[in-house]
């Protein structure tokens, strides 16, 4: 199968371009500099240049593929206001793909969080929020699934609040990057709120497994570990850094203030069961040991 991905070369997406090409699928990539078209030529993906907001060629990539992976996302929390323009700029994107794959029956996989749920843990039958500051991700993520009744095979893969890989990425990286910016290894509140993790390298079998076969209209969770609390996951980042580890105030994290403070375990029983999905890999605070000072 011939996917066409955009973010192939972050961390995530540079995980599920080697784990399709290791298992026979050729890759189109959306790169939007020099260097990332030579980080996706070197992992064995064909570079298309373009960004989230070149919605032609991303209608292009989508309509020449036998099936399309959506991972790209601007990251830029320093403010509601970035925030908004990512999430518009992401949503354009996806539709973008969605006009391109209409009526063709192709398998089409974008990603989300997982959702929160009251006191428990999150299922995969639990819906993404639709409010509050991420909430036009929820809204973005459920049109690309209403496009199972438009001939596409449209499903979306929940990304919990840390995917990691050698110490790096989602929330925990973030905690990490604040650390050494402010000297102190800061958790909000009492710290035992909880955050689910999976490691990339097990993530990325998860968006192949949904490509592969996943019905339309189709929600999937790349949870491995449920949730370990904020503080526990501090304590280990302070630790490597060697840096005291305390409570900081929501508002010290900024636009992300209220999602560090929230408790938000989640369960992939379902995936599992439902894919055969297996997570192998080392688990966060295993791999936050890989963190250098």
């Amino acid at each position: 199968m011939r996917v066409f991905i955009t973010g192939a070369t972050g961390l995530i997406g540079s995980a599920v371009v080697a784990e399709l090409i290791d298992n026979g699928h050729r890759v189109l990539a959306l790169t939007r500099s020099d260097a990332s078209a030579q980080a996706a030529e070197a992992a064995g993906a064909e570079p298309l240049r373009g960004s989230l907001t070149d919605l032609d060629v991303i209608r292009a990539g989508a309509a020449q593929a036998d099936g399309a992976i959506h991972l790209a996302f601007g990251n830029d929390f320093s403010s509601p206001e970035a925030l908004a323009t990512c999430i518009a700029e992401e949503n354009a994107a996806l539709t973008a793909i969605g006009e391109a794959l209409v009526g063709s029956g192709k398998p089409f996989v974008t990603c989300s969080g997982t959702p929160y749920a009251p006191g428990r843990a999150s299922t995969e039958e639990d819906p993404v929020p639709t409010d509050g500051p991420v909430g036009g991700r929820g809204r973005s993520v459920a049109a690309v699934l209403e496009l199972a009744s438009s001939g596409v095979r449209s499903s979306a893969v929940r990304l919990p609040r840390t995917v990691h890989n050698e110490g790096k990425g989602g929330f925990a990286g973030l905690l990490t990057t604040i650390a050494r910016q402010t000297g102190v290894s800061g958790y909000p509140g009492d710290g035992t709120q909880r955050w689910p993790a999976v490691h990339a390298l097990d993530a990325a079998v998860l968006f192949r497994l949904a490509l592969e076969g996943a019905e339309a209209g189709t929600a999937w969770h790349a949870v491995a570990d449920e949730g370990d609390q904020v503080r526990d996951i501090a304590a280990v980042i302070g630790r490597r850094l060697g840096l005291p580890v305390e409570s900081v105030p929501a508002e010290g994290f900024g636009a992300l203030g209220p999602i560090f403070a929230a408790d938000q375990p989640s369960s992939s029983a379902r995936t599992r069961q439902a894919l055969g999905w297996e997570p192998k890999h080392p688990s966060l605070l295993e791999d936050l040991e890989n963190i250098r000072a």
